[in-house]
Order: C-alpha cells, then structure tokens, then sequence
C-alpha cells in the first residue's frame, strides 16, 4: 500500500471518528448541558465555537472556512511536491489534515464548530475542545519533534565530516 493510500485511511478514519463524536454529542446533550465524568477535572459539555481556537476571530465563519481551504491546499501541495519527506511528517500531516477538515465540515454545515471536552486544572478552566483540535495538536508537536530530529542528524552528519 502507498503511503498516500495509508494517509488518506488515516485521514478518513479520524475525520469520521471527529464527526461521530460531535453528532453523538449533537443529539444526545442539550447545548449548554454538562455532564461531570471526573470531579474538579473533567467534563462533557456541548458548546459551539464560532472562532478559532480559544475562539479567536469569533463570528469570522467565511473567513475560517477560506484559511482551511487554503492551509489544506498548501499542505497537500507541500506533501506532493517533498521527495524526502519522512514516514513522521507523513502522519503528523495526517493528523493535522484529519482536523481541519473535521472541524471545516462544522463551519460548512453547521455554521460553527461543536466542542465538548472540558477540562478544569488547578482553577484555571482550559477552553473547550474536540477530537479534531487533539489531532491538530499532536499533528504539529510530531511535526516539531521530526523537524528537530532531522536537524540534530543534519547536524550531526556535518560534525563528521
């Protein structure tokens, strides 16, 4: 199997995960509703963000809508142009794909992005959150980690010479 069929499985399969996980939430909690799974901790709770992350640019849809578009062409562009790029970077591109198109499809078709993780630590209340944001975030700290990790070989592979 390709690794561009391994990325479009792996896309398709966390996309459909992100989007199963909000439709339950959808018709299973009130908007608003919370459900307390670990005390003082964590919780369920149906919200939607019409922002970004910590919903910067609030009510800005359109605007969101053409920057996913955008940062999903560039990327695919990027995936198909790179000759070397790594089995590390593959997946971190996935994963980052995986989420913006998952929460692209709430901005489409539902005018906002449905969130429900909720996590309280110590007395600090940390935005609200889904599946996709936790694919954009581990997607782009294996990023980091792989630009690194070929950064320190480079510069390795130099000292030696």
């Amino acid at each position: 199997m390709t690794k561009q069929k391994k990325m479009l499985i792996l896309i398709a399969i966390i996309v459909l995960i992100d989007q199963l996980t909000k439709t339950w939430i959808r018709i299973n909690f009130n908007y608003l509703e919370t459900i307390t799974i670990i005390n003082n901790f964590f919780n369920i709770t149906y919200t939607k963000n019409t922002g970004g992350a910590w919903s910067i640019l609030e009510g800005n849809q359109l605007f969101l809508i053409i920057v996913s578009i955008i940062f999903l062409i560039v990327l695919t562009v990027y995936i198909k142009k790179e000759k070397n790029i790594t089995n590390l970077s593959l997946t971190s591109f996935s994963l980052i794909i995986s989420g913006i198109i998952g929460n692209l499809i709430d901005r489409i078709f539902l005018n906002a992005v449905v969130d429900f993780l909720s996590f309280k630590i110590i007395d600090y209340y940390f935005p609200i959150f889904n599946f996709a944001d936790i694919m954009i975030v581990i997607g782009v700290t294996l990023l980091m980690i792989d630009i690194i990790r070929s950064e320190v070989h480079e510069r390795n592979k130099s000292n030696r010479k």
